[in-house]
């Protein structure tokens, strides 16, 4: 049925977040202009000069609720008081409490140091994410618990402190929920692109690092994300790890991940090309260590693979590592992913992270329809809770996206005193992150203003793009020196 709900949105404030609050329910439905015929499926919003409405029409039942408007009512007032008639209806119709409520933000945590900032009590912080939002008691508890882990470290921030990001965008084979913009290393176009794409993500550093030291940005931290950084040959890690090595004194930096996430692709002479390099964190990610799961997603290798990998980085001396799972992959069961989880805690690494699985349009899972049923999903995220807290694990960072099932949420869990600051950091947008390689956003923090202006530098999209228009990255770098000499003139 959901796939028929149609979503119509009529009159001022009925925008963005009536839209997304009927897509709690249903994620799919789709968006339209005109009234659907008698029969079909109805989500419908709307505002009038002395009336807002909200209506459902689901197999054939209807349901409503109107209230009258108030002279002079600020719009964003009035935009939630018709998000909330939305809601109502929609929890009437289906049964389903959402575990967080009408909250349709990626940062629920901000909400909490926002409040905080602003002298609101505790008292007051509870009934605006269980009253307003109708958040549950368990997710608001789990937000004040990552809000009180991330505030030593937001205190600590300086206003010019940044972080550096280089992308690798390749791959060993393509997971059927990606949408991210990489390529599988193993056709031969790839292969001849990943080396000329090494060479100019070198030279980027370099400009990056400059452009960090004309600015006076004190960088803090380094991550190496993709793609899967380790689908680079030995030779090429090794020239990646030199350049950053070369460009960033690692003496003064704080934390240095890289992902070694795919084991087909990470042997032992990649992780001691890390380890020697001054790399402090790894991620691992197994998804599920259920050969079966591994194989509906496109993985090609198995789970007696991951544990190999594991077991020969704590071999080299790697003593931060991080283990990727997803609730609600393809096949996967209740039961199969509690085992997923209790064999990453048995390993026993400095983090887990378990992300719900996120239908995004550009996956192959949604272009080739191969959703299933996800109703497992809910119980799944539970267990995790569950069973990290029971291993001594803390949740340290949350975020939400748009499309992740249920309208549940990733979290990344961690021993006491291995919390990732580069998560945290881009996550609460504490300060600038400096991006380089394909498809690379840098993001520019006005340093010293809490939620001040953000401006944004994107690379090119596209290896292929990236490498034939490089000097054009480069010229873009001046993007950077201009912001902070704006930011300097402002102060």
């Amino acid at each position: 049925m959901e796939n028929t709900v149609k979503i119509v949105l009529r009159g001022s404030a009925a925008g963005y977040e009536a839209e997304h609050t009927a897509r709690i329910f249903y994620p799919s439905a789709e968006l339209v202009k005109e009234l659907p015929g008698e029969g079909e499926n109805l989500i419908l919003a709307s505002s009038h000069s002395r009336v807002d409405l909200a209506l459902i029409r689901l197999s054939g039942t209807v349901r409503w609720r109107a209230v009258p408007v108030t002279d002079g009512e600020e719009p964003r007032a009035r935009e939630f008081a018709l998000c909330q008639l939305l809601y109502e209806l929609l929890r009437e119709a289906t049964g389903i409490r959402p575990p967080w409520g009408m909250m349709t933000g990626v940062r629920p945590v901000r909400i909490i140091h926002d409040m905080r900032a602003a002298g609101a009590d505790e008292a007051a912080i509870r009934e605006h994410f269980v009253d307003h939002f109708d958040c549950t008691p368990g997710r608001y508890e789990m937000s004040v618990q990552i809000a009180d882990l991330q505030r030593p470290v937001l205190e600590a921030a300086e206003p010019m402190d940044c972080s550096v990001y280089a992308g690798i965008p390749f791959c060993p084979s393509r997971c059927s929920y990606c949408s991210f913009v990489s390529r599988t290393v193993g056709d031969r176009s790839t292969r001849a692109l990943v080396e000329p794409y090494v060479d100019c993500l070198c030279r980027e550093l370099d400009a990056t690092r400059q452009t960090a030291q004309d600015c006076g940005l004190n960088i803090k931290t380094l991550y190496v994300g993709g793609g899967t950084p380790t689908s680079l040959n030995a030779d090429q890690l090794r020239r990646l790890m030199n350049s950053m090595q070369e460009n960033f004194d690692l003496s003064h930096i704080q934390e240095f991940t890289v992902e070694a996430g795919r084991p087909d692709c990470t042997d032992e002479e990649k992780l001691r090309i890390l380890y020697e390099s001054g790399v402090t964190r790894i991620s691992i990610n197994p998804q599920t260590f259920s050969d079966e799961v591994l194989h509906n997603i496109g993985r090609r290798h198995t789970a007696e693979d991951i544990l190999d990998c594991y077991r020969t980085a704590r071999k080299v001396g790697h003593s931060n590592i991080n283990m990727d799972l997803i609730a609600g992959l393809p096949g996967d069961t209740v039961e199969g992913f509690r085992r997923s989880l209790e064999i990453a805690i048995s390993l026993d690494p400095e983090n887990i992270t378990v992300h719900t699985l996120t239908l995004k349009r550009a996956s192959n899972l949604v272009v080739e329809h191969r959703a299933e049923d996800y109703d497992d999903v809910a119980a799944m995220v539970e267990i995790s809770h569950e069973l990290l807290s029971a291993a001594g694990y803390q949740p340290y960072y949350l975020y939400r996206q748009k499309g992740t099932l249920q309208n549940l949420e990733n979290v990344g869990w961690c021993k006491p005193g291995y919390a990732c600051l580069y998560n945290i950091y881009i996550m609460e947008e504490v300060h600038t992150i400096l991006s380089a390689g394909a498809g690379g956003s840098t993001k520019l923090v006005t340093p010293g203003v809490r939620h001040g202006k953000i401006e944004r530098i994107f690379n090119y999209k596209y290896p292929t793009e990236y490498i034939d228009r490089f000097d054009t990255v480069l010229a873009r770098k001046e993007g950077v020196k201009q912001f902070y000499g704006k930011s300097s003139r402002n102060d």
